[in-house]
């Protein structure tokens, strides 16, 4: 069975004129990165926030900065290097492989704040970072509606105590605390204006695709911002995921397998002929 499924989504890739590729954190596992599934999984990447029961909803939140800033930007500034540290596995490549294969290419669509599939070489203009991103800054107020690259940021971690040892960055207008450009928990503060462009650009895509098929990667169901958007294409889907891999009404295949292996696997179909 999951071979003829494997098949079946060679095929509708093979013969698409656009893909869009719908990511979540499962995507970064092949990378090395966590998902932070559930408090367990957070809690052993970050160990001091597991000796105070910190969970994740409450450090990924405006609150923490507010509250203690060195102790929010400890986390965001670990994530942040790691991020930088990091090397997209190679099915970040089978992906942008095929997307220069097709009449369309391909738009990136992600609830990841890494920047993983910049650093792969997918064009900056066919993302959407639907949660922000980490390699961007904005006030933490805020005074303005700005937001600006995070590059000049080199956060110096105490990575045991899970603590920003040097200066944290600031608001280039008031002085206030920076933070990072993601939409946190209970966030209301959080400037969206970077992303809304990037889904615009993203549905003038859309609009002239004619024969999109949707590559979902990753993608859980307790925040389904990802399932969602793949959901609304109303499109042929190929959901790869190996805890969740149900299509839930959609058309499709559903393949129960991480994103790495699957990607290869559909790779040597297509590349075979099997496709044909």
């Amino acid at each position: 069975m999951l071979e003829a499924d494997l098949v079946r989504a060679a095929r509708l890739i093979d013969a698409a004129d656009g893909l869009m590729i719908c990511a979540g954190a499962g995507m970064g596992v092949d990378s090395g990165l966590p998902d932070f599934r559930g408090n367990t999984g957070f809690w052993r990447v970050y160990p001091a926030l597991a000796q105070a029961r910190i969970p994740f909803y409450e450090i990924a939140n405006p609150a923490s900065f507010e509250a203690d800033p060195a102790l929010a930007w400890g986390f965001y500034g670990h994530r942040l290097a790691l991020y930088r540290a990091t090397r997209p596995h190679p099915g970040f490549g089978i992906l942008r492989d095929w997307a220069a294969g097709k009449p369309q290419g391909a738009f990136v669509f992600t609830s990841n704040v890494d920047g993983q599939f910049q650093r792969a070489g997918f064009d900056e203009d066919s993302i959407v970072e639907c949660h922000g991103s980490i390699h961007h800054l904005q006030c933490a107020r805020p005074c303005l509606d700005a937001i600006w690259p995070a590059d000049a940021f080199v956060p110096d971690v105490d990575a045991a105590a899970c603590r920003l040892l040097g200066a944290a960055p600031r608001c280039p207008r008031c002085c206030a605390l920076a933070r990072p450009n993601i939409l946190m928990f209970n966030d209301g503060g959080w400037i969206a204006t970077r992303t809304e462009a990037q889904l615009a650009r993203q549905r003038a895509w859309r609009a002239a695709v004619g024969k999109l098929v949707v590559i979902e990667l990753g993608a859980g169901v307790d925040i389904p911002s990802v399932r969602r958007m793949s959901a609304l294409q109303r499109a042929p889907l190929v959901r790869i995921n190996p805890r969740a891999p149900q299509l839930e009404g959609c058309e499709g295949v559903a393949l129960p397998l991480g994103a790495l292996d699957a990607l290869q696997r559909i790779r040597g179909l297509i590349d075979s002929g099997a496709a044909a």
